[in-house]
């Protein structure tokens, strides 16, 4: 029985990236739910210490590298400061159906954090999922409306009312997990609920 789970995540995060593709291989149903990181750090009161302590920024390198290389995923970023993750996050949220918004979501961590390609305006998101096969023009048409801005504005608001306070955030049912290294303990609450069911 696939069971289904929620994904918040925003793609300033690396870790956002290797969780993604590894929940993609579990007998799950995800659904996406793309945010805004900084504002929920800001509404929850928590603060970007990768960014800010200089140690903890080369540590998160090196360990970003190992859990990369676990992962048989190449790690060659271009500069997230210069990329747009709100446009990136809108332009899922813009996605046809479920299955759409999964291959923008691959596409767009994989432009980002494997091909090193800057992603500062929509033209290049526009560009990243052409390149991955996936038709740009519907998306385009709906990344700037009202109602995907909104949703990415309610889903941020929505994480951090649910205890959400870094990317990724991982819920199966109520219980969240935070973070990459946290998905055997998913993996074990999905077999958890799936006995008891």
């Amino acid at each position: 029985m696939t069971q289904d789970i929620e994904l918040f995540y925003d793609f300033r995060s690396p870790y956002g990236y290797l969780a993604f593709t590894q929940l993609r291989d579990m007998d799950v149903a995800i659904r996406l739910r793309p945010m805004k990181i900084l504002t929920v750090m800001e509404k929850v009161g928590n603060v970007p210490t990768t960014i800010t302590c200089a140690a903890k920024g080369r540590y998160a390198r090196a360990d970003l590298g190992r859990w990369a290389a676990r992962y048989g995923i190449t790690l060659n970023p271009s500069n997230m400061r210069d990329n747009d993750g709100d446009a990136c996050s809108r332009a899922v949220l813009a996605a046809a159906s479920p299955a759409e918004a999964d291959s923008i979501t691959l596409a767009l961590y994989r432009a980002s954090w494997s091909e090193g390609k800057t992603l500062a305006t929509i033209d290049d998101i526009l560009e990243a999922t052409t390149a991955a096969g996936i038709d740009a023009a519907p998306i385009a048409s709906r990344i700037d409306s009202p109602d995907v801005v909104a949703q990415l504005d309610a889903n941020t608001e929505e994480a951090a009312e649910r205890g959400v306070f870094g990317s990724p955030s991982v819920f199966v049912g109520d219980t969240l997990f935070f973070g990459n290294d946290r998905l055997d303990f998913v993996r074990e609450e999905l077999v958890r609920l799936e006995k008891a069911a």
